[in-house]
């Protein structure tokens, strides 16, 4: 057996069990993946996956296993690589940030620019996607570490830090009838009230929509959420045109710089939430990622994260 057999198996795997697909991931050929996975259950005694005539349907119980031993010795030697990397080269390298458009939109801008300064050598990149998409980008090492709010802490296989914590803003425009209320009596702000008008806010897969569907439905309420979308500025675009009232990530209001629209805050109604950086369980972390997380959030200096990897691993 031999590395080349296990990367064949984990990539078949991850490609949903699609021979041509695991091969065009793996620039190979197609019969070759379905050889050496072959030569490899019968190294092994087993068959590892069930099939339907030339076609692969899915893990067999002992395929299952087999499978998860192998995840783990790729994983090792990804991390052989990583270590043999750091060591080469401290400070250069490759950098795949999976994030949300808020975080893109307006947490990164404030520690991307300090971190290229400290490390000019690391090239950088961007995925975004919803937080379900981001977190099996990390645990298929697509990206080296993703931020968001929804869902990241309750995926398997992941290891997530707090970053910051953050409430819900309402938006209207300056002749909306809520724009009287004054900042300071905010908390009179009420779930009856605001579901008098149209809403516009985030797709149920971003910042916090969950809490704002539950807060309605606690009060036996239906909100009339007449757009949804996953960018709080295309949510203050519409309210601006008078679409409706909307509601957004905290973060995402800047009264300066959102001079035409008025900020109720709204954590009184839809709770406090904590955005999470995600780390893939297992993966050997290179100095400058170290170092990125600590911009991200002070308080995740490097001895606290190898602490919270080591609690994972025992």
């Amino acid at each position: 057996m031999n590395l080349q057999q296990f990367r064949f198996v984990r990539e078949t795997i991850r490609q949903n069990f699609n021979l041509t697909d695991a091969a065009r991931s793996l620039f190979t050929s197609q019969p070759g993946v379905s050889k050496a996975i072959i030569e490899l259950e019968d190294e092994l005694g087993i068959q590892i996956f069930e099939r339907h005539g030339k076609r692969l349907k899915g893990l067999t119980k002992p395929g299952a296993a087999v499978a998860e031993v192998i995840d783990r010795i790729m994983r090792e030697v990804d991390n052989l690589r990583r270590v043999s990397d750091d060591f080469a080269r401290h400070d250069e390298g490759a950098l795949v940030i999976g994030c949300t458009h808020a975080q893109a939109r307006y947490l990164l801008p404030k520690v991307i620019p300090a971190f290229r300064e400290r490390f000019p050598k690391v090239h950088m990149s961007l995925a975004e996607g919803s937080p379900s998409v981001l977190a099996q980008m990390v645990l298929h090492e697509k990206a080296d570490l993703a931020i968001a709010t929804e869902t990241l802490s309750q995926i398997p296989g992941l290891i997530t830090l707090p970053v910051y914590s953050w409430q819900h803003t309402v938006v209207v425009r300056p002749d909306h009838p809520l724009a009287d209320l004054p900042s300071n009596r905010a908390e009179a702000l009420s779930l009856t009230e605001l579901a008098k008008y149209p809403i516009v806010t985030y797709d149920h897969a971003f910042s916090g929509r969950t809490a704002i569907d539950e807060a309605f439905a606690n009060e036996s309420l239906t909100p009339d959420i007449v757009l949804e979308a996953i960018d709080a500025d295309v949510i203050k675009t519409y309210v601006d045109v008078g679409l409706g009232i909307g509601i957004i990530a905290g973060m995402a209001f800047d009264p300066r710089r959102d001079k035409g629209l008025v900020g109720l805050p709204a954590g009184h109604l839809f709770g406090t939430h904590q955005t999470r950086v995600a780390v893939k369980e297992g993966m050997f972390i290179r100095d400058y990622l170290y170092v990125l997380l600590e911009m991200l959030n002070p308080d995740l200096g490097r001895d606290v994260i190898e602490a919270a990897l080591n609690e994972n691993n025992s």
